[in-house]
């Protein structure tokens, strides 16, 4: 199979594009079951770039505005920041220009953000984002503060991994199948298997486990060149934070370093302590 690196949709967003699938997928989520006559209306923004690539799903259910996505990578503590710069550009979407500016207060769709996190690293059964957490500290003003907060924007991340939150996934048979998909996926590539082959592998497996069956079998070759896609932008993530990591723990080695040495202790002691070889601290005396 060769990988469409272009492709812009990811397999999560072709899965849950569909009203019936959205329904069971936020009856599972809210733990309550959502009517057949409640409308699902998809307002996803196929023009906004959400984490490097088209932002996943958004609609409206029940006069609420449900901001839908899936994460691989790190959960970034900025996520409400970003969901917060997505919502102003969804509600531009949905309510006309002109009623924006009624002097009669004009309803809108309650907005919610979820995130549903299946990446390879650990991660609580749920957490919450708050804006409020990124706030900076205001009591220094003379003026008065009020503890009320003026702006919040709460994001609930799901962790979809295999052995979490299986209730919640027990009632989605589309968000279990997909679940089974990624950490087949993560499994075959912890095991050191090539990209190419553990992506063939997760997919050959599902199949055989009648899990997305039929989904797997019609959309096979771009399933995997979604796939691929989306894999090969964590493995550029991971290389990226690897390398920071590195660069971090050299520096701190140099300071440490600079200290000990400045201080009298003696190149080997140095070295014992920083993994630094002697002729490294040699250029720092």
């Amino acid at each position: 199979m060769e990988a469409n690196k272009k492709h812009k949709d990811s397999v999560f967003s072709t899965l849950f594009n569909n009203s019936e699938v959205l329904r069971e997928l936020y009856s599972a989520i809210e733990g309550v079951p959502i009517p057949a006559d409640t409308p699902i209306d998809i307002n996803t923004l196929t023009d906004v770039l959400f984490k490097g690539q088209i932002n996943d799903v958004s609609f409206t259910v029940d006069n609420r505005l449900v901001v839908l996505i899936e994460h691989q990578s790190t959960i970034s503590e900025n996520l409400p920041l970003r969901l917060l710069e997505y919502i102003g550009r969804v509600y531009e979407k949905i309510i006309d220009y002109e009623r924006r500016f009624k002097r009669k207060l004009e309803k809108i769709p309650k907005p919610e953000f979820i995130v549903l996190y299946n990446g390879n690293e650990a991660f609580p059964d749920h957490k919450e984002l708050r804006l409020s957490d990124a706030f900076m500290d205001v009591h220094g003003l003379k003026q008065s503060y009020s503890d009320k907060l003026p702006l919040e924007l709460i994001v609930n991340v799901y962790n979809i991994n295999q052995g979490h939150n299986q209730e919640m996934l027990k009632k989605s048979i589309t968000l279990e199948g997909y679940s089974v998909l990624t950490s087949k996926i993560w499994e075959y590539r912890n095991s050191k298997i090539p990209l190419d082959e553990a992506l063939e592998f997760a997919i050959k497996y599902c199949i055989e486990n009648d899990i997305l069956r039929d989904y797997l079998k019609e959309h096979g070759s771009e399933v995997y060149s979604m796939l691929y896609g989306e894999y090969r932008v964590e493995d550029e993530i991971a290389v990226v934070a690897r390398e920071v990591r590195e660069e971090t723990l050299a520096e701190a080695s140099l300071s440490i370093a600079r200290n000990a040495l400045a201080k009298g202790s003696t190149p080997e002691f140095v070295s014992d302590i920083t993994g630094l070889s002697l002729d490294e601290i040699a250029k720092l005396q």
